[in-house]
């Protein structure tokens, strides 16, 4: 038999599970406590005190005075019994006492033993089955409707979830952060925060007025036309001081932020705990009408006498026993009160189906603590999430209010800006600050959870670079920061407030933007009316060139230069709006090819165009029309022939063009009427030759053809006279002629890698030569008149070593000695084509 403690613990669950325990779940509990109770009772009296006492019925016949006569005879017999017999003695006449008729049953001295045989014989033919069985029917009811109850927290599918859950709730409401979020969100509406908004208007209506534009009637238009929305949040300065968590209570407030955000995933794909608890909801209560109504059936056959006709006449000599059952009366009280604890379980069964299915418990809105804290942010759930949140609202409504924080996106904003200024102080920043090669401050920060609000305190910072930081928000405490030229967002979706778009729209003058789609360019850029230079680099392929248009090119009336990385088929036609003040071009394709160039032909004002890896075969005919351009790049493309660039004689101001990393077989020989040409490279084509007409291009300053398959370079090169910088390095030359040497303002010379045996004893006369590159070559001696270039170093003398120490004494002390001249170009050596 097993006890009360090891039935209950069925209706055991784990304590922290309460709290998805509503009243009607609690009260069902003890309730089926109370009748387990009744159960075991009822079976342990049953068990021990209950039996059946029969006496036989006499049968009334004509010989009725003769037994009792004989009666009267055996009373004196019975009376002579010992005192330790049990029960009544079944009288049993002797034969031809006062000459009556013999009994006609077996004659036994077994007279106990056979009312025992009677006893059990009745209790099983006379008593109704209820009477006997009910202890047990109660006890399986009460197990049953125990399992029901709590099946939920059973199943594997549910009580994973369910645990899990409990146990980010838990965790969620002694979380630190919890307190201090909803503590804050007390503060917000105090006098001193209205003070601070008031003080904020005023420093916004400043700024306002001090812009370039002057009056509020004119910037406001500009805003409200453009539909670009600045960041909701509030203004650093309306934000009361938060006080710095613990870095430990930070760092689990981060992963309860997580859990949940898993958590509610997970959860709100299904609605199996929801179905689950009507289910067994739905079980208890078909089970309650059901023990009710074969229980009121059967109460009424619960009786204390019984007639009991076994079928023993032959063992006994009688056929009708008349019975009592010393426990109806118990089991009638505790079958009635059984009942009663029924109905009232019942009556909760059927309040749970209301509850159920009155309301949708399979959504869930938090709007009553949006309303009560500043979290307005705060979703509402679905499914099972929803309904387990609906349980706990039964057992304390402070749970979900303390578990909204933790899916509010404004909470978890504020908790990394915490834990973020907590770390990256001013001084951390300030060992970041560095210097770049134009000697300007910079800043470069990676992968951050926001943008520290020290950074704004950094007021001589002229470059700030932000890459990969998912909430970088712009703040108005950017308006300190009036060194600030340069800022570069990297994958950073920056969110910016109105005074400190206010401010960059005013001051900043150069903006870098990677994204991954053009949707991502945050659209105040396109407002920056004093910005400079912008460079966007991301996917902007011809499907998504419309949306470039959404917002206009045609108020950033001050840009020059515009840097395009990206996938382009044809240029953007808003690009044209530029066209007044645009003088630099980029664009970069990545090997995409760029079929629609027409829209060139509109930017009048182009001096540089840069076209980059753009799969070109020709150069572009749009081109021509660029009557103010300068310098054309075509890096990187697929050009084999250059047939067209006779047209570049339209265009007076051409003086650098780009033509390396091609296919180029020739030069042909029109190139001579490209007069203004001052810098020409054609490095890593496939020339085998130069023409002569090359070198009538008199301006020619800067000629780079290295890495390529010349042989010979002509004489004519001599007639270069403002020749600087000459690269042929990387191809096949095998002399060097004299003619080149009488360049006599040339300071770069690169032979490096040809074929060279010797160098002519006229390359002392370059006197201004300040780097020399001849390494690679079949030399076997360097002349001695190198001495003669009294600005030529040995850091750039590009030589075998070997070579050099074949130089005289005194040769070699001139080239080592230290330089007391600064040149323009150093002695740096130009990599540029090589």
């Amino acid at each position: 038999m097993f006890t009360l403690t090891e039935v209950a613990s069925l209706n055991d669950i784990q304590p922290t599970y309460r709290i998805l325990k509503p009243w009607w779940d609690v009260f069902m509990d003890y309730l089926g406590i109370v009748m387990l109770m009744l159960a075991i009772f009822s079976g342990t009296m049953q068990l021990t005190k209950d039996q059946v006492v029969c006496l036989p019925i006499l049968e009334q016949t004509p010989e009725g005075a003769g037994e009792s006569a004989i009666g009267e005879q055996a009373a004196p017999l019975m009376a002579k019994r010992p005192p330790d017999s049990i029960g009544p003695t079944i009288p049993f006449p002797q034969s031809g006492t006062f000459g009556q008729p013999q009994p006609t049953g077996v004659r036994t001295k077994l007279d106990f033993q056979q009312y025992v045989f009677v006893n059990q014989m009745c209790y099983h033919v006379a008593l109704p089955w209820y009477s006997k069985y009910f202890p047990y029917l109660a006890l399986i009811h009460t197990i049953v409707l125990m399992v029901s109850s709590n099946f939920w927290f059973k199943y594997p599918k549910t009580s994973s979830k369910i645990e899990h859950f409990v146990s980010i709730l838990g965790k969620c409401f002694e979380s630190p952060w919890t307190t201090k979020a909803l503590s804050e969100t007390a503060c917000e509406d105090s006098e001193e925060n209205k003070l601070r908004l008031a003080g904020a208007s005023s420093l916004l209506k400043h700024l306002s007025t001090s812009s370039e534009e002057g009056s509020p009637n004119q910037s406001a238009p500009m805003l409200t036309k453009s539909g670009v929305t600045f960041s909701a949040e509030k203004l650093v300065s309306e934000v009361p001081a938060m006080t710095i968590l613990d870095k430990k209570d930070g760092e689990q407030a981060k992963a309860l932020f997580e859990k949940v955000r898993k958590f509610r995933a997970h959860v709100e794909d299904s609605d199996l705990i929801y179905r689950l608890y009507a289910i067994q909801t739905v079980i208890k209560t078909v089970k309650f009408i059901l023990i009710l109504c074969y229980t009121m059936t059967f109460v009424a056959s619960i009786d204390f006498d019984h007639v009991c006709e076994p079928e023993i006449k032959h063992l006994t000599g009688y056929s009708k026993f008349h019975c009592t059952h010393n426990m109806a009366f118990m089991i009638k009280k505790l079958l009635v009160s059984y009942i009663a604890l029924i109905c009232v379980y019942g009556v909760i069964c059927i309040y749970t189906l209301f509850w159920l299915f009155r309301r949708p418990l399979k959504e869930y809105s938090f709007e009553k603590v949006r309303e009560e804290s500043s979290f307005s942010d705060i979703p509402d759930v679905k499914n099972d999430f929803a309904f387990l949140l609906h349980m706990v609202d039964q057992y304390d409504q402070l749970y979900s209010k303390r578990f909204g924080v933790f899916l509010s996106e404004v909470s978890e904003n504020k908790l990394r800006e915490i834990s973020l200024n907590h770390e990256w102080t001013f001084e951390k920043l300030r060992q970041h600050v560095t210097r770049n090669l134009q000697e300007k401050l910079e800043l470069h920060l990676f992968m951050l959870s926001g943008v520290p609000d020290a950074v704004f305190d950094l007021t001589d910072l002229e470059i700030l670079k932000l890459e990969l930081i998912p909430e970088a928000r712009i703040t108005a405490k950017i308006s300190q920061m009036i060194n600030l030229q340069e800022l570069h967002f990297y994958h950073c979706p920056a969110k910016v407030e109105q005074t400190a778009f206010i401010f960059l729209r005013d001051h900043l003058r150069c903006l870098h933007v990677k994204f991954t789609d053009v949707a991502e360019i945050p659209s105040w850029v396109y407002l920056l009316k004093n910005l400079r230079e912008l460079y966007l680099v991301g996917n902007l392929n011809s499907e998504n060139n419309k949306m470039i248009g959404l917002e206009s090119l045609r108020d950033l009336r001050h840009l020059n230069i515009l840097h395009l990385k990206s996938n382009l088929t044809k240029i953007p036609t808003n690009i044209t709006d530029l066209s007044p003040h645009l003088i630099k071009l980029v664009i970069h394709n990545d090997g995409t090819k760029l079929l629609v160039l027409n829209s060139l032909k509109k930017i009048m004002n182009l001096a540089e165009l840069e076209l980059l890896n753009c799969e070109l075969e020709r150069i572009p005919h749009a081109i021509f029309s660029l009557n103010n351009l300068q310098e054309l790049d075509l890096k990187s493309n697929n050009i084999r022939t250059i047939e067209e660039i006779i047209s570049f004689q339209h265009l007076k101001r051409l003086s650098c063009l780009k033509l390396w990393h091609n296919k180029i077989i020739t030069i042909p020989l029109s190139i001579s009427h490209v007069k203004s040409l001052e810098s020409l490279f054609l490095s890593h084509n496939k020339l085998e030759s130069l023409p002569s007409s090359l070198f009538t291009l008199l301006k020619l300053r800067y000629l780079d053809v290295s890495h390529n398959s010349i042989v010979v370079i002509p004489p004519e090169a001599g007639f270069l006279q403002n020749l600087q910088h000459f690269a042929i390095t990387g191809n096949k030359v095998e002399v060097v002629p004299k003619q080149l040497l009488k360049c006599n303002k040339l300071r770069t010379l690169c032979l490096g890698h040809n074929c060279i045996s010797s160098i002519p004893e006229k390359i002392g006369q370059l006197s201004q030569l300040t780097h020399l590159e001849l390494k690679g070559n079949c030399l076997d001696r360097l002349p001695a008149q190198l001495g003669q270039c009294c600005l030529l170093r040995r850091g750039c003398l590009i030589v075998e070593d070997h070579l050099f120490d074949s130089l005289p004494m005194e040769v070699k002390e001139s080239i080592n000695q230290e330089s007391s001249v600064s040149f323009p170009n150093g002695c740096k050596c130009l990599s540029d084509g090589r």
